[in-house]
Formats: C-alpha cells, sequence, structure tokens
C-alpha cells in the first residue's frame, strides 16, 4: 500500500467524524465518539508519514496523543455522568445550564 492510499483513508475517518459532529449535536456520546475517531485519523497521517519518511518521531508523537485522547475521554465521561446526575438527561442543551 502506498501512502496515498493510507492518507484517503484517515480523510475518510476525519470527514466522518466532522460529519458526526456537524449532524448530532444533541447526545454528548456521540459527539466524544466523534472527536476520538478525529483524533485516530490524525494519529493515522502520522503514522503513514512516519512510516514513508523513515523515522520513528511520528509514532513516538502518536502516543502523546493516545495519552492526551485517554484523559479527554475520561474527563469527558466524567463531566457527562455529573450531568446525567443532575439533569437525569445526556443533551448539550443542558449542558448550558451547568454554568456558575
Amino acid at each position: 500500500m502506498t501512502l496515498t492510499h493510507y492518507l484517503v483513508l484517515a480523510a475518510i475517518l476525519f470527514a466522518i467524524s466532522v460529519f458526526g459532529i456537524f449532524m448530532n449535536r444533541k447526545n454528548v456520546i456521540v459527539l466524544l465518539m466523534a472527536i476520538e475517531l478525529m483524533l485516530l485519523a490524525v494519529n493515522m497521517n502520522f503514522v503513514a508519514f512516519s512510516k514513508y519518511l523513515g523515522d520513528t518521531a511520528g509514532q513516538i508523537f502518536v502516543f502523546f496523543i493516545l495519552t492526551v485522547a485517554a484523559a479527554e475521554s475520561a474527563i469527558g465521561l466524567a463531566i457527562l455522568v455529573v450531568l446525567f446526575r443532575n439533569k437525569r438527561s445526556i443533551n448539550v442543551e443542558d449542558l448550558d445550564s451547568l454554568k456558575g
């Protein structure tokens, strides 16, 4: 497989995630999954270019991105649990009412 195949697949994944964000603005879980898919598309680009250039810096950078993505998911799900406990729903519109 060539670099173009990897880049096209990453572009398709990125487009699906952007479509998921714009089409579903009500459910927080779907928004978090779309953001994770977006990060995975970016990671695929890093790995593809790392393989193409023969440098491991891109693959090392992917580990840092995965660490940040895991922290983001944990914090996002914690906020989601607090939202559900307070409002009994997981709609994005209910997040506006949590302003202090």
